[in-house]
């Protein structure tokens, strides 16, 4: 799941809010793009990779779900690895703050973004889906708790669920969320460029991942959407890496080409591997 997720987000990254015409002549799979006005590297994801590799560490550690241990998780991901890609006010806390307990006092958690969202796909991994729910809910509400920004996390984590423990097909996803969730507002496609909320990155991946059957058509589809894309196909790739109705068909230039290093590609496997065993899922 995480190697997919890294690939969804690296790939979209480079595509995040450029020139339709550049996503016209780059979007073939074929290569990591560099973006047109940020430096980061072709292949190096960004934080909504980082985000959920906090959430997915604390799973695989099997750690206790509290306040406390998500905001620890939350500074120490970005603390041992600093990266471009935050919000711009949000990058600035996390170098401000000096721990956890400092932004568990100091976090305004007002915003509709699409923060809460991008993270909690490895949620949807447990069982129960009322731990899903819950556990989304209680870290959405750490830095996004408003209507927008917990039912994006809602959506995203239980998206996972659909695929990953109920073997469910890929056009039953927005009616599966509009009956859990009471909503439905999962029901309608979403066809518009991709802004910076919450509820827009998480209705785009719900409709792509309705309306797809291959890991490759999701992730271009992800991206000719134009926007935040590196947020939806975060999103999506996510939960499709856990369905056996989804062609695994990522091309290998894309998993050679994700960032190696301490927390690259090598990290993201291992952490694969023990986040699904500790779950009681095979990898």
């Amino acid at each position: 799941m995480m190697i997919q997720l890294a690939i969804g987000d690296a790939y979209g990254g480079g595509f995040e809010y450029a020139p339709k015409r550049m996503i016209r002549a780059q979007n073939d799979l074929s290569a990591y793009a560099q973006h047109p006005r940020f430096a980061r590297a072709p292949g190096r994801y960004t934080d909504d990779t980082q985000m959920a590799l906090a959430i997915a560490e604390l799973m695989a550690d099997e750690a206790e779900w509290t306040r406390e241990e998500l905001a620890r998780r939350f500074y120490a991901v970005f603390a041992r690895d600093p990266r471009e890609g935050y919000a711009r006010r949000f990058h600035a806390f996390l170098t401000e703050i000096d721990g956890p307990e400092e932004l568990l006092a100091r976090i305004v958690p007002t915003s509709e973004k699409s923060g809460a969202a991008m993270r909690s796909g490895p949620i949807g991994l447990y069982a129960n889906e009322e731990d899903v729910l819950g556990r989304a809910d209680l870290q959405a509400r750490i830095t996004h708790d408003t209507p927008g920004g917990r039912a994006a996390a809602h959506a995203a984590a239980l998206a996972t669920h659909h695929f990953a423990r109920r073997d469910g097909a890929p056009e039953d996803l927005p009616e599966y969320l509009a009956e859990r969730l009471e909503d439905a507002v999962w029901l309608e496609p979403w066809t518009k460029s991709v802004g910076p909320l919450g509820m827009m990155s998480a209705r785009a991946a719900v409709g792509l991942l309705a309306t797809h059957d291959s890991l490759s058509e999701l992730l271009r589809a992800c991206v000719d959407l134009t926007g935040d894309v590196d947020t939806v196909a975060t999103i999506a790739l996510g939960a499709a890496s856990c369905s056996t109705r989804y062609a695994q068909d990522l091309p290998r230039v894309l998993h050679e080409g994700l960032e190696e290093g301490d927390y690259g590609r090598g990290y993201l496997a291992a952490l694969d591997a023990r986040l699904m065993a500790a779950v009681g899922l095979t990898a």
